[in-house]
């Protein structure tokens, strides 16, 4: 049995993957452990590594550049270091770096231009992952996550931002209902982690659906699922560099490591609506 280490195990990915890690002997890192940047990581017999502990606030972290890089760049580092030092591969997950599409769909050749300091951040390390695996021999997939969905996300992010105020306040406000995202849903996510433990040298894969919905198709499908009439009220506010249109291609990992996302929009927001039904008031 292989000893695999979960970095941000207490997120919303991490925890998922560690309930979902059949056949591993799983062992965590989290926020509770200390700061990822400075932890001492002494256990040898690691075998791979999920790297996904990291600072994720695109809007927050305009007003907190040094916290980011320090998360997130210098704790990639601290990882890398430690697979390095006892031959563990890693899983970098990383966010979209692509800025505003030069074309759509986005494939993994397009230009990446980050746009705000989170996106900078996680790039930043990415081109660090890469120096590490050509010139140490690190094995490092790179997983390009689009905008991951699913029950037990906080709310602070799109989707249960909606489902929340669908299911509990008398009307449904958001932003902008313009920007365009390409929602892929968790348990997809994990099928695609799963399937780097095995890889070898150095690849970079985009991990979305291959489809782009907008903040209104969004809050249309939502009343529809849960059957209310509740308005959906925009303030007319928009993100600071806010991209328009998001649409991953992901003809690559289909061809290389044979994955295809298996939750449809539709039954992925159903599922979602559920968990947060069932929390209820609570959130």
């Amino acid at each position: 049995m292989k000893k695999v280490l979960i970095t941000g195990s207490d997120g919303f990915i991490g925890n998922r993957l560690y309930h979902e890690l059949a056949g591993y002997e799983v062992t965590t890192f989290d926020v509770n452990n200390g700061c990822v940047a400075s932890h001492d990581f002494i256990d040898t017999e690691v075998s791979h590594i999920f790297h996904l502990a990291a600072l994720t606030s695109a809007p927050e972290s305009w007003a907190r550049p040094y916290d980011y890089y320090n998360v997130n760049v210098m704790g990639t580092v601290n990882v890398l270091e430690y697979c390095r030092m006892i031959g563990a591969s890693m899983t970098y997950v990383t966010t979209y770096p692509y800025g505003v599409p030069q074309y759509i769909p986005i494939d993994e050749l397009h230009p990446c231009t980050p746009n705000t300091i989170y996106n900078h951040s996680k790039y930043s390390a990415e081109g660090i992952c890469r120096f590490y695996s050509e010139n140490y021999n690190v094995s490092i997939t790179v997983l390009r996550l689009f905008n991951v969905y699913g029950g037990g996300q906080s709310t602070s992010f799109l989707i249960p931002h909606i489902i929340k105020q669908a299911l509990f306040s008398p009307e449904i406000e958001v932003m902008d209902l313009e920007p365009k995202r390409d929602y892929v849903y968790i348990s997809d996510v994990i099928d695609a982690l799963r399937l780097t433990t095995g890889k070898s040298g150095f690849s970079v894969y985009n991990i979305g659906s291959g489809e782009s919905k907008s903040v209104q198709e969004v809050c249309d499908y939502v009343v529809n699922i849960i059957g209310t009439t509740k308005p959906i009220v925009s303030t007319g506010r928009k993100r600071k560099n806010e991209v328009t249109d998001i649409q991953a291609d992901i003809s690559k990992i289909r061809h290389e490591l044979y994955w295809v996302p298996k939750t449809s929009f539709i039954d992925g927001l159903t599922k979602t609506i559920q968990y947060y039904k069932q929390e209820g008031q609570s959130l």
